[in-house]
């Protein structure tokens, strides 16, 4: 196969127009909105007593042909029955990717069998997964270790221990939905910025960490927010709402600082405060390539971000088969364009709320009163996504039950 001169990730990148086209290429692919992925990720607990460290070599006896390629390099990193793959994560978390599919029940029933076969796997070893978007028990430490962590860790501690905190500690639950047709790019994409907040009070379970309460709804989403706003605060915002999605993401890439800068060495920690775009410029020994570029997109989290498709990243963990709900509740939100804007008009008010959001949860009037509705939308869209039966009234009684708690919350 012959790569077309425009996508050849060795390409030299001289000038930040060369660079913002190649961000539009990668980031926003559009089209029919027809896809939708998920990725679980859970904390992995000893099944006789949650707080004992669960070590790396553990970690890749139990998952034996499953374990990715960095905790054993020798792996054949054997995929899921249904397509998911397996990663783990710097602090030992264990993360499902699953295949996109043009269901949303297929997905849910494909990545409810790879959830069963992993929870299988890792109880032949003695080991559960977490329930929630946080270590309830453990403090962070660190269980995997490779060049981009290590320099991700170091860049981190510059700022605080929230970086350590989300590290190893932490586990979300993403959705993943087409970025849609072109002419409807700059509503989807304020609309997953613009539900945020309330969905992610809706759903906080991360309120206890390292055995103690945090006085947070999410504590997950409140080490993200506390890391580096340059690289994990929102990309849209409700007081640009009609800034072009593409410019603002070329924006947010070029003027956020190095995290990693790979090399043949242990060592990928940059120098402090160069963005992308100084190197561009030249405040570095060579020039980056699009390979850089893209590396470089990879080590930026907001709450909603664009690899081709929208990741969106503001939910924590769920407990048990739960995740199904918030899946349930975007999808059915973004599936026809009439309901998108009814969402984006409920939750507009509130969609700079993410602190809040974070620490109150549903405790915070507004985003109980926004999340309520939201949830009624979704009930109310939820026969779109042609879910099987069984599934359908099991999500139906989930979000209703979502609707209740957010009323509880308005009183």
């Amino acid at each position: 196969m012959v790569m077309s001169p425009e996508l050849d990730r060795a390409a030299v990148l001289r000038e930040e127009a060369a660079a913002a086209g190649h961000i539009a290429r990668i980031c926003f692919k559009t089209g029919p909105p027809t896809h939708t992925g998920v990725e679980l990720e859970w904390t992995v607990h000893d099944a006789t007593d949650p707080a004992r460290p669960v070590d790396r070599e553990r970690l890749r006896a139990a998952l034996g042909p499953y374990s990715p390629r960095t905790i054993d390099s020798t792996s054949p990193a054997r995929r899921l029955r249904h397509g998911g793959s397996v990663t783990v994560e710097p602090g030992g978390q264990v993360e499902i990717s699953t295949a996109p599919r043009t269901s949303v029940g297929a997905l849910i029933q494909a990545t409810q069998a790879d959830i069963a076969e992993l929870s299988a796997v890792l109880a032949a070893a003695g080991l559960i997964l977490g329930r929630t978007g946080i270590d309830p028990w453990r403090p962070p430490a660190p269980v995997v270790q490779t060049p981009r962590y290590q320099a991700m860790r170091c860049v981190f501690d510059r700022r605080g221990p929230a970086g350590r905190t989300m590290m190893y500690s932490t586990a979300g639950l993403q959705v993943c939905l087409d970025a849609g047709e072109p002419d409807r790019l700059a509503e989807r994409w304020a609309a997953v910025h613009a539900v945020g907040p309330p969905l992610l009070a809706a759903f906080a379970t991360a309120d206890r960490h390292a055995g103690r309460r945090t006085g947070w709804a999410s504590a997950r989403m409140a080490a993200w927010l506390a890391i580096d706003p340059a690289r994990t605060r929102p990309v849209w915002s409700p007081t640009r709402p009609d800034a072009d999605p593409v410019a603002a993401w070329t924006a947010y890439v070029l003027a956020a600082p190095l995290l990693c800068l790979r090399g043949d060495g242990a060592d990928w920690t940059p120098p402090p405060g160069i963005t992308f775009a100084d190197w561009i410029a030249g405040a570095l020994p060579r020039p980056p390539t699009t390979d850089d570029l893209e590396y470089h997109v990879s080590t930026l989290f907001p709450p909603v971000r664009p690899r081709g498709y929208l990741e969106l990243r503001y939910l924590d963990t769920q407990p048990d088969g739960e995740w199904t709900v918030p899946l349930a509740v975007l999808s059915a939100l973004l599936a026809d364009p009439g309901v998108t804007r009814d969402a984006l008009t409920v939750a507009a008010p509130v969609a700079d709320r993410w602190h809040t959001a974070a620490r109150y949860g549903l405790g915070d009037r507004p985003l109980a009163a926004a999340a309520s509705d939201l949830l009624d939308l979704a009930l109310g869209a939820l026969p779109r996504l042609e879910l099987p039966p069984g599934i359908h009234d099991e999500t139906s009684r989930g979000i209703r039950r979502s609707r209740a708690a957010a009323g509880r919350g308005q009183r």
